[in-house]
Formats: C-alpha cells, structure tokens, sequence
C-alpha cells in the first residue's frame, strides 16, 4: 500500500485540535452513515477514506466491509495520529493504512482503489477540478465514488455573521448540485448522481456551540487572529445564529470511474 514519507508534505491543509474533533463530531458521524448505506460491496478490495479526520468514519467503514482494507488519507497529522490510536487493532492486523495526504495534488498510491468514499471534506479543497482529477487517476475503472460534503447554501447564517463582523474571507468550496455533476463527468466519471439535502444542526447549550464552531467550523478563521481575539470572536458568530442552530446543507454525490 502507501507509506507515510511517499507523500509529499500538504501545503495548503491546516491542522487541527483532534481531540476536540473527535469529542464534537458526532453530526459528521451521523450524517456518514447514508453515505456508506450507498457504497456497494461487490468489488470492494481497497478504499480510499479521503478525508479521515479521527478515524470514527473509518472505524464504521471497517466494520462494515470486514474484507476490506482501508488507506485512510488526511492533510492533519494531528488528526492522523488520534486516527491511529482509534484504529490501534485494524493497524495491527493490516486492515488499515494511514497516510499523511493533500486531496487537491495527485495521491502517488502503489495501486488503484475500488472504492472512494469520502464525508465532511471535499469542500475545504479549493480547486474541485483538480480534486475529481486526483480520485478518478487512482480509482480503478468502474471503481465507485461516494462522498458527502458541504453544498451551495451551506452554513449561511455562519457566514453572515462573519460579513457583519468584518470577515469577509471563507476557506470553504461550497458547490452546486449541477456544477459538481458536470465536473465529476469531465474528469471521468459516469452514472452521476449529485443532490443536497438541508441538515440544520442545533446545540444543546451556548457552550456546545461554541465549542464546535472553534473546533470544526472557525478553525481557519481563528489561526489568523491573536489568541486574545478568538474566544470572543466565537462568541460574537455564535450570538447570531438563530436557536444555537448551523444550517447545515449536504452536498452527496454517487459516480462511477468510467469503465476503460
């Protein structure tokens, strides 16, 4: 499989509190299990987790394919390290390879994947053309490719809220429906299926927000401020969202390699 020094260093991944992630991700986790109820078993030697975070979708993925050997690939080594103390026995059998890995380059991997499922990810990849680019060069054809990510109209009144704060820059790609569907098909995929579905997310306290905003969706934002400023700034995002609710919208996608 891939080892961890065959992958050239990402420049443009950040890295994040995993341990706070892996605490707080339970919508991430509840939102995979339709994604992996879409990939099909028949064929499924080696997949590709583009995007592993802290393992707990892999550890799913795992369970659900016992045959399976998974090349679990994030652009944060510190994700990748809590990923490897969840995954400590599917390390240890050889069912699992992690990798240290930028989705927007070419993934040198030894040998195509079967399969390419991917959630909470794709939409922190600037240039989506160069990330189906890279999925359809290592899935095999006739490979599958199941993902989910953030779509157009994603976390909106988060995003309004850092307009009225002053904030204009966004890290995030959130696309359409159609113009994912037109990519996917350009960069050699066919049987696509692109759809989105409003998932509002809502916290149980001002505290739970605030901790998942700093945590999963402010994170980039809070890096280019002084320690000093974050906490407050947080605050001041969460303040304005309506009923401690994020207006989650799920971009899912279904596509096969096309066939040689």
């Amino acid at each position: 499989m891939v080892a961890d020094d065959d992958l050239s260093t990402p420049p443009t991944t950040r890295e994040w509190d995993a341990a706070s992630y892996d605490r707080v991700s339970d919508p991430q986790v509840r939102w995979a299990g339709p994604v992996l109820d879409r990939l099909r078993s028949d064929g499924v030697g080696i997949v590709l987790d583009a995007g592993c975070g802290t393992g707990r979708v892999t550890e799913s993925l795992l369970g659900r394919f016992p045959h399976a050997h998974v090349v679990a690939v994030d652009g944060s080594r510190h994700m990748l390290d809590e990923a490897a103390r969840r995954l400590a026995p599917a390390l240890h059998a050889g069912r699992v390879t992690l990798a240290h890995a930028d989705l927007g380059r070419p993934l040198p991997l030894e040998r195509p994947v079967d399969a390419v499922v991917s959630t909470a990810t794709f939409h922190w990849v600037a240039d989506h053309d160069a990330l189906f680019a890279n999925l359809a060069e290592i899935l095999r054809p006739g490979g599958q490719l199941v993902a989910q990510c953030g779509g157009a109209g994603n976390i909106a009144a988060v995003r309004r809220a850092l307009q009225e704060l002053g904030e204009m820059w966004q890290p995030w790609h959130f696309a359409t429906a159609d113009e994912t569907r037109g990519r996917l098909e350009r960069c050699g995929f066919d049987d696509v299926a692109a759809w989105s579905t409003d998932e509002p997310t809502s916290f149980r306290s001002a505290a739970a927000l605030e901790e998942f905003l700093t945590t999963v969706v402010l994170g980039s934002h809070l890096d280019r401020r002084p320690p000093s400023e974050r906490e407050p700034f947080v605050r001041a995002v969460a303040e304005r969202l309506p009923e401690r609710t994020v207006d989650y919208v799920r971009l899912n996608l279904v596509a096969t390699r096309t066939a040689a």
